[in-house]
């Protein structure tokens, strides 16, 4: 009998063991994932604490601030459920049901493998919390929030099917972290003045983007985008914000690259080169 007990003894140490295990495992998976999304640094006030939102950002006729990520209970996400944290991210539900504006780029994210997912929001369960409230929207026009995600939802919104595991090597994984990790096309594509994305210069650069800035166009086109940068220069870009003449990006771009592209595996930003430099060039002057 004292053997079987300590037997079972042993057995139920080593399922916690291999649980807890498990558990690392599924954190530290998510860590990188949220270094390929550039450590969502659009949560992260410039000079701010890190994480905890409140960061502003102009769309039309508003003012919207990103939210909390860290696990504060009354602030943060520290209450909410994993389902709920999917549905913000991937559905563009909020916790109370609304619906969240596109400013979130929860489109973009629809396409984000589950495996990744499930890893992502492990690691954000683990972001020391920090009371910080998110400031309310700020717009002139009545019923802004909900007429506005109608008629995005209505009539612009494209959503893409999630596969349950991500592509692990070459041009299929380089598309889906472009696409829906690391948002390059989300902030390279131009957006008409309803914040529609012009797909036909799809990555080519904008005159305006998120916080009012210029972002260059990355199509291969030799005149106007990064045809003549080698995948090395693009990888080098990407993990130390150094551009090929030696002059370092700024912006948004230099925020996320500190915040978690400089993580990112060099077989990962190579992946990505080599993707940015297959796609079909398209002309878009953007500097002056």
């Amino acid at each position: 009998m004292r053997l079987l007990l300590v037997l079972i003894f042993l057995m139920f140490d080593f399922r916690v063991a291999q649980s807890q295990e498990t558990s690392r495992d599924l954190v530290e998976r998510g860590q990188y994932i949220f270094s390929l999304a550039g450590g969502c640094a659009c949560h992260s006030p410039p000079k701010g604490t890190p994480h905890a939102g409140s960061r502003e950002f102009p769309i039309p006729m508003a003012k919207v601030y990103s939210t909390n990520l860290t696990a504060d209970k009354e602030t943060g996400l520290g209450d909410w459920s994993d389902q709920q944290i999917h549905d913000a991210m991937v559905k563009g539900i909020r916790r109370n049901g609304e619906k969240l504006l596109p400013v979130m780029p929860y489109e973009a994210y629809s396409g984000m493998a589950e495996e990744d997912l499930k890893a992502l929001i492990a690691y954000l369960r683990t972001l020391k919390p920090i009371r910080k409230e998110t400031p309310v929207l700020k717009s002139w026009a009545p019923l802004y929030r909900p007429a506005g995600t109608f008629i995005w939802f209505k009539f612009f919104s494209r959503f893409s099917n999630a596969p349950a595991k991500a592509p692990q090597k070459g041009v299929e994984r380089a598309r889906y972290l472009v696409d829906h990790v690391a948002l390059c096309s989300d902030c390279h594509t131009p957006r008409n003045f309803m914040g529609v994305p012009q797909r036909s210069l799809y990555l080519a650069g904008a005159k305006k983007g998120p916080l009012g800035e210029e972002i260059p166009n990355i199509t291969p086109d030799k005149e106007t985008g990064i045809g003549d940068w080698s995948r090395n220069d693009i990888a080098d870009l990407l993990l130390t914000g150094i551009k090929p003449d030696s002059d370092n990006v700024q912006g948004l771009m230099s925020e996320v690259i500190e915040a978690g592209y400089k993580n990112m595996k060099r077989e990962d930003a190579l992946a990505i080169a080599d993707y940015l430099k297959s796609i079909p060039p398209i002309k878009n002057k953007i500097d002056k």
